[in-house]
């Protein structure tokens, strides 16, 4: 094998120095002539070219002009001849012939594919192989997983197990046998391993109908499960997902070296298992280098033009909805690339009717689509969960939750990491602490929230450097009247436009539920009127709801919650609704009836009426309504004596936290936001813990008990302090 030497480039000496040349003596041209003298006996049309050049300077022949010559001798690599011979197997120099003497001499021996067949042997050449059979005529010799022959010989001095190496003499390819003769090799040999040349098949493109028919799979390992029998690996391409199972000893883990995240090329058979389609794998393949990253790019790009939603249109055309639609459509892209992805979907809710409907809604949206993609039957409970937070924003005992769950899920059962939705919450600064602990694991998270995110700067907020896809009303220049719920109804039917007619009453009930008050929430309101459920329909079912979800705690509750949001039967939904409102009615009245005589009202100097509920002392514990609630019941008491107009503050208390709700015409009139004045009281008495936030006219403050009267008068006297703008 020719290959230009590298050391001159093929010039065949080495320049080892330079010396001044002695024609020009180093000026790089041997003088002036006069040109036209030169020109004599030339054509008129030459001569013209050089008429206005009087004299010129010819370079020096023997430099080239430049002045210095070089001093060469015989390249030492090549000597001299400019190119260098190198053997073809090896690459080693050598000074004739093709190979080198080591090369010349060796024998190959063939290590056939795991999926080879009879097809692939050819008489004469030499394989290797393992000893799977001994009887007292001969050895049964297996070259693959589906190929052996036969290997004659009197009482033969071999185990099962023992590998050895043969030459094929005879192939007889009506009977499928293989006649085998031991291997004479001389000297040294080359062993070649060979591959299977099978085209490609696509996740999708396989059928039962395939049954028993060899494919070649290339894609990504989303999940590893190891078995009492084979390890099962779950295998996703740019079309959907499949598994492949690998069979040796009972609960050993095959492949020990192929692990989640690596692009794979599986050899195997079509068959069915328990209904679905499986590949009994011959071989398993890691790929490396370009083969792996030409792979993951093709899957990639497919994945990524599937993930786009279908649909992109807005269910309200409101004008700040539309702005929110690129967010939206980034939200619903991040979350149908992780179905297509084989990673689980997690998402995180407050516990509160306009949370429950944003949660369920991107539920139904996913769960279509899983079923879809991933055959299995279980998928919808092994890749998506839902559960709901007490707390309006991403607590840690919650994120401690998710992050062992996705570990052990991860260590147990060979599972990807969770993408993390956060709904109705996510936004504000306390979310910070949990987010920044989920993105120490490196896991997407997308939110979608209408809580005061703090002040935004150039379309970003505090929370921003944490996650991945943010949806709020507030950066696009809106409040929390857009609930959350609405916007997840807006994600939801991009997600999978299928479901958008189920879940069109839904951002009706949010808005209810979360007493927003926009012509945004009007007009659902008014499609859920369409939808043939009027106003006090919508009241009901938001309160049970919430009265259903304080019950559930931390569960889900996914088919109760179906039926009390009209996702289900109706006249089982009809019947659930009137029992749960009742019943949640019954205790609303018995709190209040313990609450407001011991409430204390007083009208402020600047108009402001002021309401403080001690509820430690003066409510029941551990029932519904919950405190929160209790002070929103106790609001709205005095909001219908005195009419919404009415600037009014209500704040109940217990001995380490507050409740507040407002009136809007608080904050028309006097500017309130309750998250600047805990931000001002957090300054004022660092020494309380001061924490909490919400809406502007609705939320909850934390402080240490001992200066529980410190901040609540400080509070109190902000509330006395405020003037109209």
């Amino acid at each position: 094998m020719k290959k230009t030497c590298s050391t001159c480039k093929g010039k065949g000496r080495k320049v080892i120095s330079y010396k001044i040349c002695e024609t020009c003596h180093g000026t790089g041209v041997t003088g002036e002539v006069n040109v036209k003298n030169h020109l004599k006996g030339l054509s008129g049309g030459a001569r013209e070219r050089f008429e206005l050049d009087e004299e010129q300077e010819i370079p020096c022949s023997a430099c080239g002009g430049k002045g210095e010559v070089e001093v060469t001798e015989p390249c030492p690599d090549c000597q001299g001849k400019g190119e260098i011979n190198l053997c073809s197997k090896c690459g080693r120099p050598i000074e004739h012939g093709d190979y080198c003497d080591d090369c010349q001499d060796k024998t190959r021996v063939y290590q056939l594919h795991p999926a080879s067949e009879l097809r692939d042997l050819e008489l004469g050449e030499h394989y290797k192989g393992k000893i799977t059979r001994v009887e007292d005529y001969g050895v049964f010799v297996s070259l693959s997983k589906k190929l052996y022959g036969l290997l004659r010989l009197r009482n033969p001095p071999y185990n099962v197990g023992d590998e050895l190496f043969v030459q094929v003499m005879e192939i007889k390819h009506k009977r499928g046998e293989v006649d085998l003769a031991p291997a004479a090799i001389k000297g040294t040999y080359e062993l070649v391993k060979l591959k299977k040349d099978i085209p490609r098949t696509r996740v999708t493109d396989i059928t039962p109908k395939m049954k028993g028919k060899n494919v070649r799979l290339v894609g990504e390992v989303v999940q590893i499960q190891q078995t009492s029998g084979p390890t099962i690996f779950t295998i996703s391409d740019e079309t959907g997902i499949t598994w492949a199972a690998a069979f040796d000893e009972p609960g050993v883990r095959v492949y020990p070296n192929i692990n989640i995240d690596n692009m794979v090329e599986v050899l195997g058979e079509v068959s069915l298992h328990s209904g679905k389609i499986q590949i009994e794998s011959e071989s398993i393949e890691r790929l490396h280098g370009s083969e792996a990253t030409e792979a993951r790019q093709l899957i990639d790009e497919a994945l990524d033009e599937r993930a786009e939603p279908e649909n992109d249109a807005l269910i309200q055309d409101a004008p700040i909805i539309r702005k929110l639609q690129p967010r939206l459509k980034k939200a619903a892209k991040a979350i149908r690339r992780a179905v297509m992805d084989g990673r689980s979907i997690l998402v995180r809710h407050h516990a509160d009717a306009d949370g429950i409907c944003a949660g369920v809604a991107v539920e139904k949206a996913v769960i279509p689509l899983l079923q879809e993609i991933n055959p299995a039957n279980d998928a919808e409970w092994h890749y998506f969960r839902r559960s709901p937070s007490k707390a309006p924003f991403y607590e840690i005992e919650d994120v401690v939750k998710d992050l062992s769950f996705a570990l052990e899920d991860l260590e147990r059962h060979g599972q990807k990491l969770p993408l993390i939705v956060l709904m109705d919450n996510g936004s504000t600064e306390e979310d910070i602490l949990a987010l920044m602990k989920v993105k120490i694991y490196d896991l997407e998270v997308v939110v979608v929230d209408h809580h005061y995110p703090g002040e935004v700067k150039d379309g970003r907020v505090a929370v921003d450097d944490y996650v991945d896809v943010h949806v709020n009303p507030y950066l696009e220049g809106g409040d929390s009247q857009v609930t959350a719920g609405a916007l997840a109804v807006e994600l939801a039917q991009m997600i999978n436009p299928t479901v958008k007619d189920r879940l069109l009453h839904l951002p009706g009930i949010a808005a209810v539920g979360d007493h927003a008050r926009s012509p945004e929430a009007e007009w659902y309101i008014d499609l859920a009127k369409e939808k043939g459920y009027d106003l006090e329909d919508l009241e009901k079912i938001a309160t049970a709801v919430d009265f259903e979800a304080f019950y559930l705690r931390f569960m889900n509750g996914r088919g109760i919650m179906d039926t009390i949001l009209g996702l289900g039967n109706r006249e089982k939904h009809t019947k659930l609704v009137d029992a749960l409102y009742n019943e949640s009615q019954r205790r609303v009245e018995w709190q209040l009836a313990a609450a407001m005589p011991n409430l204390k009202t007083q009208e402020l100097p600047n108009g402001i009426i002021f309401n403080v509920l001690d509820v430690e002392k003066f409510a029941h514990k551990f029932t519904f309504p919950a405190p929160g609630k209790t002070c929103g019941f106790v609001h709205d008491q005095i909001v219908q004596k005195y009419g919404e107009e009415t600037p009014i503050i209500t704040l109940a208390y217990g001995p380490d936290f507050g409740v507040i709700r407002a009136t809007d015409a608080v904050n028309e009139m006097f500017g309130f936001n309750l998250n600047t004045i805990i931000l001002d009281l957090v300054e004022e008495i660092p020494e309380a813990g001061i924490d909490g936030g919400g809406h502007e006219c609705a939320g909850s403050l934390k402080f240490v008990e001992g200066l529980s009267k410190k901040v609540l008068q400080s509070f109190a006297a902000k509330v006395a302090g405020l003037k109209t703008t």
